[in-house]
């Protein structure tokens, strides 16, 4: 099975890549810089002389806080560029895969959102977001919705990377303690995209780690497990004010995942341990 992956300069892409070379698929990792997918024609040209078997499209806009200035580019990327690769999926009869987010809902709920719950994206990451998903739906008969949230992986930045940056010089820091959601290695999170590319089992799914916490409690977690000894203050959203408005509660159900007989992911804390061993021997 020949699978393109867009994306392939960040933390999933590279995950995914990875993991499915380890199982002897042939993966194909593209970056901008190989493929610009807001570039119509080149898109087509580049997909149809592949002919891959599958797309996982991993590629996107992910500056929150930027993107509620810089919306053409943000559009242009998250919407265009998903419109572009859905639309020659389809003239190639390619499996689809579109990674989407906790930030198509509001957060305002204490619920956990279901697969089937109304978006209703309070920022314009989220917006664009969004609309991705609705031109997968719109163009394809055939396809797979992945919602994710909250990703740490061995390439790129992340929230643990910065947390363990920081313990450096700091015994103390500020968390924001009100905003609820699933952290999620990325290759746990390979590992299930491999999985259901693989199947026929289409739809819309949410795909994160077991548990929920606070960023704070995150926090506290990650130097828990690395002997760092920082002092975590819990703050709310409102002391901690960002450009971008972020859901509250990003707490997602995992239901149609287990249904159609896919494996849970491990527990959050679980996947943090793997993943300072993951660190721990890059650094080596």
């Amino acid at each position: 099975m020949k699978i393109l992956v867009t994306g392939y300069g960040g933390q999933l892409g590279y995950d995914v890549v990875r993991e499915g070379t380890k199982r002897g698929l042939e993966m194909i990792g593209t970056t901008s810089s190989d493929l610009n997918i807001t570039d119509e024609n080149r898109v087509s040209e580049y997909i149809h002389q592949l002919n891959p078997d599958a797309i996982i499209h991993c590629a996107a806009y992910t500056a929150v806080d930027k993107a509620e200035d810089d919306k053409e580019s943000c559009y242009d990327v998250n919407v265009n560029g998903t419109r572009y690769l859905a639309k020659t999926a389809k003239e190639i009869n390619a499996k689809f895969v579109y990674i989407s987010t906790d930030y198509v809902f509001d957060g305002k709920d204490e619920i956990s959102f279901a697969e089937n719950s109304i978006p209703n994206p309070v920022g314009y990451y989220g917006k664009t977001k969004h609309q991705g998903e609705q031109i997968v739906q719109s163009l394809l008969d055939h396809f797979f919705i992945v919602r994710i949230s909250w990703v740490f992986g061995i390439n790129g930045n992340n929230f643990v990377k910065t947390m363990l940056r920081l313990a450096e010089t700091r015994n103390e820091l500020s968390v924001v303690g009100d905003q609820i959601g699933s952290p999620t290695y990325t290759f746990d999170l390979a590992r299930f995209l491999i999985d259901i590319i693989q199947s026929d089992r289409y739809g819309i799914y949410h795909a994160t780690n077991e548990g929920f916490c606070s960023w704070a409690e995150f926090a506290k977690e990650i130097f828990k497990q690395a002997n760092a000894d920082v002092k975590v203050n819990s703050i709310s959203t409102e002391e901690y004010p960002t450009r971008a408005v972020r859901p509250k509660n990003s707490r997602m159900s995992k239901k149609r995942l287990v249904e159609n007989g896919f494996a849970s992911l491990p527990h959050w804390k679980d996947s943090v341990k793997r993943y300072l061993k993951e660190l721990t021997q890059e650094v080596k």
